[in-house]
């Protein structure tokens, strides 16, 4: 370590002990300012025989301990560094260089297992139910759901999830261990969108070297580290992935694709179904052109796509009633003309919008007009040569509207010779 990074965390150490209770506020905002001292705190974590190594970790527990938000995730930032170092050591079999590690990270878990009046947490979460829109799902997209939320709703099937209330922990254990680090890794990522990039990238290689330390990969990834095999859990994969996650979206690329596929590697290897279904689900989500933006300033954010929603359909869908209304629908044009706008689609087949124009005289109640006859009757428009047109409304049912136009022009030609004979009847009775 470099004198001068070592004259920065002595700074550091004696500049908190000596601050007044008022001032903790304003000391908090200005830590964000000082920009060697993180990098300097890596390399102290770093190198487990550091000589201040114990007095970095009291400090960063005082942070914690003393309750201001931005100083305890200014300590949770350097949580995953905190886990490799200590899960690193514990695969050497050397835990007399891990115990102020392993002291602060107890007192983190201790101190965040119990509220503010002493008593144990206990945390519930409401499963989402898929009949409700989300940022990562629409019902709409899904299809068809037998169960809907109000039979959900009426079997009393809505589920909660408890956490806690969790025991007070005094030592690491081998049954303990990833219990409290999940723990730990669970208010890690309820800190996330705080986290700078150093510590996203921390997060990252915290789980590739975690999951391919002693299996054939390690090769692969060229990691010169560790070759032990170390323990893990699913839960904690779970957690993992979920860092993972947020990195993916927020600039880590390169790093958080890496990291995912090691922990699917090792979740396929364990056969651990929540990480195995965490896991491809984010990574089926993610699209290339999502994930090509290095741009690691800005709002933190998750990128997710939304299905249209059956909202988005347009609101002049054809229904029956709108086909009668408009089949004869008057516009100012030339007579006899016909207009067919498909401006309407369902289904991938056009639907037309029928009118036709030049239409005098009344409207009847089921949508056909009357217009004068030359006999001076009327009647619905159709039963006359040459009047207007019919269009078929079926695209399929052409060749049967053509059919159907023949059938009434020959009816009307059937009507005029009657109309004619009738008429010359008439007149030779009243020659007579």
């Amino acid at each position: 370590m470099l004198a001068m990074d070592q004259g920065v965390v002595e700074d550091w150490l004696s500049e908190f002990k000596t601050l007044p209770d008022s001032a903790v506020f304003s000391y908090a905002t200005s830590l964000k300012d000082k920009g060697a001292l993180v990098p300097a705190l890596y390399k102290v974590i770093r190198e487990n025989y550091s000589d201040l190594l114990e007095p970095v970790c009291h400090q960063l527990f005082e942070f914690y301990r003393s309750g201001e938000p931005q100083l305890q995730r200014f300590t949770l930032q350097f949580l995953p560094e905190l886990l490799w170092s200590l899960l690193s050591v514990s695969a050497a079999r050397d835990p007399h260089t891990s115990g102020c590690i392993e002291a602060l990270l107890l007192g983190i878990y201790n101190l965040e297992i119990v509220d503010k009046d002493g008593q144990s947490k206990v945390l519930s979460f409401t499963v989402p139910s898929l009949s409700k829109p989300s940022v990562y799902h629409e019902p709409s997209a899904i299809g068809s759901m037998a169960l809907t939320e109000g039979a959900l709703a009426t079997h009393g099937l809505s589920r909660v999830v408890y956490s806690g209330p969790h025991l007070q922990r005094e030592t690491f254990t081998a049954q303990n261990r990833f219990e409290v680090l999940t723990f730990l890794l669970l208010c890690y990522n309820a800190a996330l969108s705080y986290m700078t990039a150093t510590s996203l990238q921390s997060l990252c290689q915290l789980s590739s070297r975690v999951c391919i330390c002693g299996y054939p990969r390690q090769q692969m990834r060229r990691y010169k580290g560790i070759s032990t095999r170390l323990t893990v859990t699913s839960e904690f994969l779970v957690q993992l992935i979920t860092g993972i996650h947020y990195a993916l979206c927020n600039g880590e690329v390169e790093l958080g694709s890496k990291a995912l596929d090691d922990v699917l590697y090792r979740a396929q290897l364990e056969l651990f179904p929540e990480a195995l279904l965490v896991g491809n689900a984010i990574k089926s989500s993610l699209h290339s052109a999502a994930l090509k933006s290095n741009n690691k300033e800005g709002a933190r954010s998750i990128q997710v796509e939304i299905t249209p929603t059956s909202s988005r359909i347009s609101r002049n869908a054809v229904t029956s009633l709108s086909i009668r209304g408009h089949r004869w629908k008057r516009h100012d044009m030339q007579p006899d003309t016909v207009s067919v706008d498909s401006e309407a689609a369902l289904g991938g087949v056009a639907i037309p919008e029928i009118s036709v124009t030049g239409v005098s005289g009344e409207r009847m109640p089921n949508g056909d007009s009357l217009r004068p006859r030359t006999d001076g009757r009327t009647q619905p428009d159709g039963d006359m040569l040459g009047n207007t047109s019919e269009v078929s409304l079926d695209p399929r049912g052409h060749e049967s509207g053509m059919r159907g136009q023949e059938v009434r022009r020959q009816k009307s030609v059937r009507r005029m010779v009657e109309n004619e004979g009738s008429g010359s009847a008439s007149t030779g009775r009243s020659q007579y």
